[in-house]
């Protein structure tokens, strides 16, 4: 009587402590990955934290010079490692001072009824009358929430008088895996009372500025920045900690994926010993898939499928995609910011994960 009394305790605190632990297990799991959108109205943009930890920021700010649209600037890995260069925000010692308009995840064109978007910034001498500037109008929503949050913004381009040429609707949603962090932007254009011409040009469209360490390593001179921010031209490039690589999802790798056309390019590299990889994705219902892509070597990461005629020195006809007045086109993208080296095969996993959404 004695020992089955003493069995039927055994059980039933073996039982109790499983039930203990699972709890503890489901708790950990709902305490994780959980994403909080912050509108921090004196800094104009709204901050994006994972478990309490920085991922990005939407900058909307408008009072600052070398910065003439709307922005996600930084973009942390799940490792802690900045992907995005400093520079001209927050400058960091030996980046590349070149590019001043290139400033963390962007989404802009060269060439909107003969305006230059994209290469607008006070560092760069260009005619005020050649350049039209995306100025942040509001915030829609933002939502937080376990593994994903949103933000829903407006925004309007700009003609150099500052009437509106193009509203803008664009759509954040801000995912969290373990290793793993995502952005989707999901943007709509609408014309007004004129028609919108997307002339022919490499200069666009979805893009990141890599930090350096995501570089593919070069010979020849640049100019970099010392601790101090200040501008240094260097005739023979040091490549320490420069380890960029490109991969297709043709598999095409390097500098050679420069004017190809993919559904998908990675970018992978190691950041103080971290590896990572860092990838962009184009959506089946975007005009131009398989977008072509402005990836350079010295961190232009860009998805631009309006630009085949550049791309292709002329063997591709122009696409000069246009808006008549009052109407609309959609573009999506995602950004994947991944822990470790990724392979094909698991590149090409997230990315059905996403068109299959």
């Amino acid at each position: 009587m004695r020992l089955a009394l003493l069995l039927l305790i055994l059980i039933t605190l073996n039982f109790a402590c499983k039930e203990k632990k699972a709890d503890i297990e489901v708790k950990d799991i709902r305490t994780t990955n959980n994403i909080t959108l912050e509108n921090n109205k004196s800094d104009k943009k709204v901050d994006v934290f994972i478990d309490g930890k920085l991922f990005t920021s939407y900058v909307y700010a408008d009072d600052i010079s070398v910065l003439k649209k709307t922005t996600l600037y930084p973009i942390i890995a799940a490792n802690g490692e900045a992907i995005t260069r400093g520079y001209p925000l927050n400058t960091r010692p030996n980046e590349r001072t070149d590019h001043p308009h290139h400033i963390g995840a962007w989404f802009n064109y060269g060439d909107v009824n003969g305006l230059d978007f994209w290469g607008n910034s006070d560092e760069i001498k260009t005619p005020k009358e050649k350049l039209g500037t995306i100025r942040h109008d509001k915030i829609i929503s933002l939502t937080s929430g376990h593994k994903s949050g949103t933000l829903v913004v407006s925004a309007n381009w700009l003609n150099p008088d500052e009437s509106i040429l193009i509203k803008e609707e664009t759509k954040f949603v801000f995912y969290a895996e373990a290793g793993k962090r995502f952005i989707d932007r999901i943007t709509t254009f609408k014309a007004l009372e004129e028609t919108v011409s997307f002339n022919d040009t490499k200069e666009g469209m979805f893009a990141i500025r890599t930090a350096r360490e995501l570089e593919h390593p070069s010979d020849g001179p640049v100019t970099l920045s010392d601790a101090n921010g200040n501008k240094t031209d260097v005739p023979v490039t040091d490549n320490t900690g420069v380890s960029g690589q490109y991969l297709s999802s043709e598999g095409i790798t390097g500098a050679d994926v420069w004017g190809t056309r993919a559904k998908w390019m990675a970018l992978t590299g190691t950041i103080n010993k971290n590896d990572v990889t860092v990838m962009i994705m184009d959506q089946p219902n975007n005009i131009g898939y398989p977008t072509y892509w402005h990836a350079r070597g010295y961190g232009l990461f860009s998805a631009n499928p309006l630009g085949p005629k550049a791309f292709t020195n002329g063997k591709e006809p122009p696409i000069n995609f246009t808006l008549e007045p009052n109407t609309e086109v959609t573009f999506s993208y995602r950004i994947a910011v991944l822990d470790g080296i990724k392979d094909s095969t698991e590149l090409e996993t997230e990315f059905k994960k996403f068109t299959s959404k």
